[in-house]
This record gives structure tokens, C-alpha cells and sequence, in this order.
């Protein structure tokens, strides 16, 4: 049975007018929240419930670059397997982009991009419920993908972005085939995996490759092959520059960015 937590239980404001209705999309698109997520909120189901408020406020605000009549999410995910109602089932979202919204609903994984950022089994057991729950009661299609599909954004971060390229499986459930690499563009050298800050710090020649060519573009940085503070900083001062999320982590579209990337015309 899907655990559900209403708007009312969690406070949710009343949107600025109706969201338009919708009857069927080709699926669900995958999100997270792109900030620090208090890593106590694996125990504390109060965090999530701030949260959401927090995010509601946030988007009917504009802190998005535009304001939304509500959160823009339709549903979102906790993990403690809640599915919290955003908007809620049958309605159009604001969150995957403007021209994106009629084809996919969207889940909002109550994870972020430092603090709390992999999932656990439990907060993906919901991601499920909530998939389920679109397809069976608000005419969602079979598709499950990433908000960074078709739009230039990390979102939803490296490890759920994993998950989704998997097929979105539930855990427990058997292995389906391993999704075959995106192919990099002609010139861009294969990703090899997420570079983030960590300690021991990571190290090896994707890091120095990716250093090297941040340098012949004119970035200021220590080409040592170690992925340490520097190379964070000098990653998402480069993110915000291109318009990407600023998140310090070379996932794949930062990486195919390094090398795709070119300033505007003046």
C-alpha cells in the first residue's frame, strides 16, 4: 500500500490559481533538489515535511528565475517511503521545463547535491509508489527518465541519474540489462564516472584530462590529476558560467560541456 502524505499534512499553502489539468503523459521525469539536504532527515521525517514547505515557498517565490502558482512538482518523494502530494495527480508541472511539461510528470527525490545525495532503498521504494501511482490513477506512460533528459541541468544528480539509466528498478527486483553508455559527441572524450569531492581525494587520468582542458579555456587550475578543493571550486564557478547546476561535481553533462561548450557571440 502506497504511504501518502497529504497537503494538508504537510502545510501546504494553497496554490495562487488551479493548475491545469492533464490526462495522460508518456511518463515520469525524476528530480531532486539540487541543494544541501540535511542528511539527519534519514531519521527525522520532520525535515522532510519542512522541506517540501521550504521548496513550495521557494517556487511560489521565484526562486527558479519564475514564479510557479504551487510547487512545481506533482509528487515527491522521502526516505522514509512517503509520497508527499505536490500538486498532485492530473495536473500539468512547472518543473521540468518550459515546452517539457506536458509529456512527463514529475517526482521530486528529497535528496540533494551535497549532505544527503544517494538514495537510499527505502526513499527509492517511494519513487516507485509514486511511478505506480501516476501510471495507475493519472494516465502516465511507461517512460521513467531524468530531468536532465532534454533539458541542461545535473538533475537529478549522479546517483539517481544511475538509477534511472537502469530502468528505475525497485530494489530486491531482479537486474534488467545494463543500459548501454550515451555516446559522447564527435571529439569529447568517454566519461568514465562522477568526479566529486571526497576524501581520499580522487585521483587518475580523466581527472588530469578534464583539469587540462578546463586550463586551455582559460580556467586558472593546478593540472595534478588529484580532484581536490581547487577543482571543485574552479567546477562550479565553470557550471554557473555555462548555466548549468552549480553542484562542484564533473557528472556526465558537465563533462560533455567542457569540451562541447561555446561563449556567446558579442
Amino acid at each position: 500500500m502506497v504511504k501518502i502524505v497529504t497537503r494538508e499534512q504537510w502545510q501546504a499553502a494553497r496554490p495562487a490559481r488551479t493548475p491545469t489539468r492533464i490526462t495522460r503523459t508518456k511518463g515520469v521525469k525524476i528530480h531532486y533538489t539540487g541543494s544541501y539536504v540535511n542528511p539527519k532527515i534519514v531519521t527525522d521525517h520532520g525535515i522532510c515535511l519542512k522541506l517540501t514547505r521550504d521548496i513550495q515557498r521557494m517556487h511560489m517565490a521565484g526562486g527558479r528565475g519564475e514564479k510557479y502558482i504551487d510547487i512545481g512538482y506533482n509528487l515527491l518523494a522521502c526516505p522514509h517511503r512517503y509520497v508527499i502530494m505536490g500538486r498532485g495527480l492530473g495536473v500539468i508541472p512547472a518543473a521540468n521545463g518550459a515546452g517539457l511539461n506536458d509529456d512527463h510528470y514529475a517526482i521530486c527525490a528529497l535528496v540533494g547535491s551535497s549532505g544527503a545525495v544517494a538514495p537510499s532503498d527505502e526513499l527509492l521504494h517511494a519513487l516507485c509508489d509514486g511511478i505506480e501511482l501516476l501510471r495507475t490513477k493519472a494516465g502516465a506512460g511507461r517512460e521513467v527518465k531524468g530531468h536532465r533528459d532534454g533539458y541542461a541541468t545535473s538533475c537529478p544528480g549522479g546517483p539517481l541519474y544511475a538509477w534511472v539509466r537502469r530502468g528505475a528498478p525497485r530494489p530486491g527486483a531482479p537486474a534488467g540489462k545494463t543500459p548501454k553508455p550515451v555516446p559522447m559527441p564527435d571529439g569529447v572524450p568517454s566519461f568514465v564516472r562522477t568526479l566529486r569531492l571526497v576524501r581520499p581525494y580522487l585521483r587518475g587520468p580523466d581527472v588530469r584530462m578534464w583539469q587540462e582542458r578546463l586550463v586551455r579555456r582559460g580556467w586558472r587550475l593546478d593540472v595534478d590529476g588529484v580532484y581536490g578543493p581547487q577543482s571543485a571550486g574552479v567546477c562550479e564557478a565553470f557550471q554557473s558560467a555555462v548555466g548549468l547546476l552549480a553542484t562542484g561535481e564533473v557528472d556526465e553533462l558537465t563533462w560533455r560541456t567542457t569540451w562541447t561548450w561555446r561563449p556567446p557571440q558579442r
